[in-house]
């Protein structure tokens, strides 16, 4: 083992003790405040429904809007990253006849996975799971929420787009610019790419302009920033879907790379009959990332289109070569100096509908 794993391993071990005398500390003084459980959107499968959550201390961040102050955005992510998660919570959740029991982990994050003995309803698109705190219990209410899933019916195809530099306008590959877009902005003030949300909307519709074609968001933002990100995709007009974040642990190993990988290769287990449509951009390692999805999943992948973000020459060529590769596979990767040039493929190749090509 490397100085550097072994560094990790025993900085989780005592981060988990730390989490877990400070909330006992909070407890035993009266200072824990009040419980929120916040559940993130999900999916389901015919056989399985899967969410994840997160039990927090209340962070009194207030709902954005285009009036708020940079004071007022710098204070709501403050608030954000400030979150004093519940460690080992107890929860229990129901999805219509079914119930089931979870316990979080160190950082308050809980996994749901029902078992379906027969595929959930088609009536509706969006489907409402509850969620109940069971421990530790608020003296003076019940704690609960209610989360959504999502129900692909009539999908001809999915979707799986980042969205740092895809999506919303981030400059992820600067921190120093990355860092005042992030901290100083809200839903409202951070902005789509032009043509964004009219091109999703587009995919979300299919070629015959009437299907459920589901729209999966990847990000290696934390799940700290999950209520901007759901707020920024209703603002701008983005089809709702799941969204997959990180865990930004100081002792977090995995990074954003394995991430992406990890979840495009469980979307597709999830439907193995589902073909799929991935978006990204040429800034960091989405070339590199969908090219190896397409060798390890032949005849899934529909299409790929790669935003160009402005980097060195080295860069570009290197993005070229992996296009060429993925062509010989038998799959279109473009790189797209916008989103109409993406949406004149679609349209030409029936994923959309040519009245939708901007």
């Amino acid at each position: 083992m490397s100085w550097r794993r072994w560094a990790v391993i025993r900085g989780r071990a005592v981060e988990k003790q730390f989490d877990q005398l400070k909330f006992q500390l909070k407890q035993q003084t009266g200072w824990l405040g009040p419980i929120e459980v916040l559940p993130y959107r999900g999916y389901a499968s015919p056989e399985a429904l899967f969410m994840k959550g997160r039990v927090l201390e209340k962070k009194g961040i207030t709902r954005s809007s285009v009036n708020d102050t940079i004071g007022t955005n710098l204070r709501n992510m403050v608030r954000r990253f400030a979150s004093a998660e519940i460690p080992f919570a107890r929860v229990r959740a129901r999805f219509g006849e079914h119930e089931l029991h979870a316990v979080a982990d160190e950082e308050g994050f809980f996994d749901l996975c029902f078992e379906l003995a027969a595929p959930p309803s088609a009536a509706a698109a969006w489907q409402p799971v509850e969620v109940e705190l069971l421990w530790p219990k608020e003296e003076e209410a019940r704690v609960q929420a209610t989360g959504s899933v999502l129900v692909p019916v009539g999908a001809r195809f999915g979707v799986i787009s980042d969205l740092d530099d895809t999506v919303v306008r981030s400059r992820a590959t600067s921190l120093f610019k990355v860092v005042p877009i992030t901290l100083l902005n809200n839903a409202h003030t951070r902005l789509p790419f032009e043509g964004v949300a009219s091109f999703y909307r587009a995919l979300h519709q299919g070629g015959g302009g009437e299907q459920f074609n589901p729209i999966f968001y990847l990000s290696s933002s934390p799940w700290n920033l999950y209520d901007l990100l759901v707020d920024f995709l209703d603002v701008h007009g983005l089809p709702a879907g799941p969204l997959f974040l990180k865990d930004w642990s100081p002792t977090s190993i995995q990074d954003r790379d394995k991430h992406k990988l990890g979840v495009i290769r469980t979307l597709l287990a999830t439907y193995p009959e589902l073909p799929f449509v991935l978006v990204g951009d040429s800034g960091e390692k989405d070339p590199e990332i969908y090219h190896k999805v397409v060798r390890e999943h032949p005849g899934r992948i529909h299409a790929i289109y790669i935003r160009g973000v402005h980097n060195a020459e080295e860069r570009d060529t290197a993005v070229r070569a992996i296009i060429h590769e993925v062509r010989s596979l038998d799959v279109e990767m473009l790189l797209v100096p916008d989103t109409s040039t993406a949406a004149e493929h679609a349209a030409e190749n029936g994923l959309i509908t040519t009245e939708h090509r901007s």
